[in-house]
């Protein structure tokens, strides 16, 4: 039997890999948006004032939420979604949030915290899959240094970068029944901030030296002791180099 399964941020970097995949598992996907027109995949829909949800929300078995924002607007929009699937069905709600979520003191990662709770007492079917961070934000933290003469990375501080595909391919997996904190997603390699870096200079051909920095600061400090790796969920397979030649 075929489900209609709502994806929140199916136009991202997550929900591009994502919705063919559910697509080509025999689902029906519906990408919730609010810029796309609305057509017949796609309805118009603010997770922040909560227009056009009941509509998007419509016989929808599933909801894999994968908008992200900064903060407030994560909590509020979860807070919105959570409201109006209680009004319909109860459909499963799959929510995508990050590996450290209770161990970084980063605004980013205390939202995150927030959103699971809020799914935690939703009364919901529930499903949370913390990840670790995707190969796109090392790259970002390398081209957003782009007009300086290096890359200046934070110095005793490891990533273990994990590739949408990966995480796409969990998700499916999981849509089908409510798994409650599911086990973490982690990239298949830990590996130091600068040798990531100068793994992204030379995909890139680039001749600029890269530099380990020491900085102050809790959210570091949780960088540091490694609050934000799963080593022990090593379970994505594309790595961070394989990613950049790709």
């Amino acid at each position: 039997m075929t489900n209609l399964i709502l994806v929140t941020g199916g136009t991202g970097r997550l929900g591009r890999a994502l919705v063919p995949r559910l697509a080509a598992d025999g689902h029906a996907v519906r990408v919730l948006s609010r810029r796309a027109p609305a057509d017949k995949q796609t309805r118009r829909g603010d997770l922040l004032t909560g227009a056009g949800l009941d509509d998007a929300l419509d016989g929808v078995k599933a909801i894999v939420h994968c908008a992200t924002g900064n903060g407030r607007s994560d909590i509020d929009g979860t807070r919105n979604l959570v409201q109006a699937a209680a009004r319909t069905e109860r459909p499963h709600l799959l929510y995508v949030s990050i590996v450290g979520a209770d161990r970084v003191e980063l605004s980013y990662y205390r939202a995150k915290l927030a959103c699971e709770q809020l799914v935690e007492r939703s009364g919901l079917p529930w499903t949370i899959q913390r990840t670790t961070q995707f190969h796109e934000l090392v790259a970002w933290m390398c081209t957003s240094q782009r007009w300086l003469p290096m890359i200046v990375m934070p110095r005793g501080v490891s990533f273990q970068p994990v590739d949408t595909a990966d995480v796409a391919a969990r998700l499916a997996a999981l849509v089908g029944a409510p798994a409650g904190r599911a086990p973490d997603l982690g990239g298949p390699e830990v590996r130091p901030a600068a040798d990531l870096a100068r793994a992204y200079a030379r995909s890139r051909a680039l001749r600029r030296p890269v530099l380990s920095v020491p900085m102050p600061g809790a959210a570091i400090r949780g960088y540091r002791e490694g609050g934000h790796l799963s080593p022990g969920h090593a379970d994505g397979r594309i790595t961070f180099d394989q990613f950049l030649a790709a």
